[in-house]
């Protein structure tokens, strides 16, 4: 178990609601029944496919042993290889950039946000932005009141962004508790952006996309230009298991590191709780545990999963439709489908 982690922390610490434990219940009971002398034992992956039939509005999955694809499954008209908005998770990505960036001595993670952008901080921010660093941005530490849930929808529809982020009050002091907001996410790319001198997606691209062998689309941009930070970056599901490949395998990719191992050790460490979810939190990641597994996973809204667990050798990668209205406790059927799908059978 992972250092730090106490044996409750695990996927289902946050009590489900009414409707969680029916759409986990309707992911469980998909498996068929096995009548007396009805033929060989199915195997455990035929079991993982039951399950992922009857997962809701799933799209693709794939689950990777050692990269060797183990099942590689399409629904609903979806391609493993056509980009896919991955919502949320493209937060992990971002602070994986701030990983490379730290590493190739762009900045520090310590360092402060404010002199790196300048005249894009409002002259009318609480003088406390000035103590937010890129570590703080990464974790969702920066103590701003968040943008996302109730308030993104007037962020969005403002003149600009980081200044309407930059702007919010302060719900905790910098680095104090975790406050979820993908404002936090869409600054940090603007201060990539500002301190590298290239933009967000150019950054994916040289910096990920190209070493993996993967190219990203172009996506959504701020009313200043800067690439939405933390939302509508399209990555092919084949795409997201090479990430996340090189991540379970400490940052290397054939023989060369792209993503400095020790960034990946502390952003795997759990540092803060959502409040929200329950879930831990280190830098971009989620921290978790299933079947007696420990979990690092990217989430995305709607069911856009990346999960990593280097010790079973394993990389899951799991696409959802992103049109849907958000059904509570849908993300525990994703996490149904890993502990009681998948996990069973690589640990008998």
């Amino acid at each position: 178990m992972r250092s730090g982690m106490r044996a409750q922390d695990h996927f289902s610490i946050m009590p489900p609601t009414r409707r969680t434990a029916l759409c986990s219940a309707l992911v469980l009971a998909a498996a068929p029944a096995r009548a007396a002398g009805a033929g060989p034992e199915p195997s455990p992956l035929s079991h993982a496919g039951a399950l992922a039939d009857a997962t809701p509005d799933l799209r693709t999955l794939i689950v990777a042993q050692q990269g060797v694809p183990q099942i590689e499954r399409a629904w609903r008209g979806a391609s493993l290889s056509r980009p896919e908005n991955i919502k949320s998770a493209a937060k992990t990505i971002i602070a994986t950039l701030a990983g490379i960036a730290a590493a190739r001595g762009v900045f520090s993670l310590d360092d402060r946000i404010a002199p790196i952008l300048g005249r894009l901080v409002p002259s009318d921010a609480d003088p406390r932005v000035a103590l937010i660093t890129i570590r703080h941005l990464a974790g969702m530490r920066a103590g701003l009141e968040s943008t996302s849930g109730s308030n993104y929808g007037r962020w969005v529809a403002s003149g600009n962004w980081l200044h309407f982020a930059l702007a919010r009050p302060f719900a905790d002091e910098p680095g104090g508790q975790m406050i979820y907001s993908t404002g936090s996410s869409h600054i940090l790319g603007a201060v990539l952006a500002r301190a590298t001198g290239q933009s967000l997606r150019d950054l994916v691209q040289n910096w990920l996309g190209r070493p993996l062998g993967f190219a990203v689309p172009e996506w959504r941009r701020d009313p200043q230009g800067f690439y939405f930070g933390g939302n509508d970056m399209a990555l092919a599901p084949r795409a997201l298991l090479t990430f996340g490949e090189c991540c379970r395998s400490g940052g290397r990719h054939q023989d060369r590191q792209v993503i400095p191992s020790a960034f990946l050790t502390e952003a795997w460490r759990p540092a803060v709780r959502s409040s929200f979810s329950g879930q831990q939190y280190g830098l971009g990641w989620w921290v978790g545990e299933a079947a007696g597994q420990d979990v690092t996973f990217a989430w995305g809204y709607g069911g856009q999963m990346l999960y990593v667990l280097p010790q079973l050798g394993l990389t899951v990668v799991m696409t959802s439709e992103t049109d849907r209205p958000r059904v509570p406790g849908q993300v525990f059927t994703r996490h149904a489908l890993l502990a009681n799908g998948i996990l069973p059978a690589f640990t008998r």
